[in-house]
């Protein structure tokens, strides 16, 4: 027993360090993250597709947002995240500090999907008219992901060595790309749940 234990020790440490020393994300992490940014702005843009002014405008209550005020809230925090992320490259974490990551991808995606959580945001995320129209925040959100997708493609450093602390933990660089799609998808479910409001204008 004490024997397969310290070979286990042996295979993870293994592992984490071979993670660590790639220079390079692989083709298949960057491939995921690529679809992913792709399908959520599909998603986003379907979603507000043919809505007028008042629809655009409409808030369930006083305290609710429009689903003009989502779009809003999206393209600032592509911005935000991106400007995290990039942050975070300019150290390198350790072998130690990578091997206290604990949240796989698909739990991360998990907790920000998950609508039954309600987050309050925090001021730099918050909508405040910044691009002074819907269509111009609309098209500053699509021209921040085509620059995202663009980073991930063409980035020649491996995101999974770099760390970000996060509210629920610390994640890595390219979970951080995961989040700001799961994150458009979050607020997609919003928009979806504002459209179906009995007083939604028709």
């Amino acid at each position: 027993m004490k024997l397969r234990s310290v070979f286990l020790f042996v295979c993870a440490f293994v592992l984490s360090t071979t993670l660590f020393s790639q220079n390079s994300l692989s083709e298949k992490d960057k491939a995921h993250a690529v679809k992913y940014l792709n399908e959520t702005e599909t998603e986003l843009v379907k979603a507000v597709s043919g809505l007028n002014d008042e629809q655009l405008n409409f808030k369930p209550s006083e305290e609710s947002w429009s689903i003009a005020n989502c779009v809003e809230h999206l393209a600032l925090s592509e911005n935000n995240l991106m400007a995290a992320i990039k942050k975070s490259m300019e150290e390198k974490a350790s072998a130690e500090t990578i091997k206290e990551l604990q949240m796989s991808d698909g739990d991360l995606l998990t907790i920000i999907t998950d609508r039954s959580n309600k987050v309050k945001t925090s001021k730099p995320f918050e909508p405040s008219d910044s691009f002074g129209s819907y269509s111009e925040t609309l098209k500053a959100f699509k021209d921040r992901r085509k620059n995202s997708i663009k980073f991930v493609k063409s980035d020649n450093v491996n995101l999974r060595n770099y760390v970000l602390n996060f509210p629920f933990g610390k994640i890595d660089a390219y979970q951080a790309i995961l989040f700001m799609s799961g994150h458009t998808n979050r607020h997609v479910q919003q928009i979806e749940e504002i459209k179906a409001d009995q007083n939604f204008p028709k």
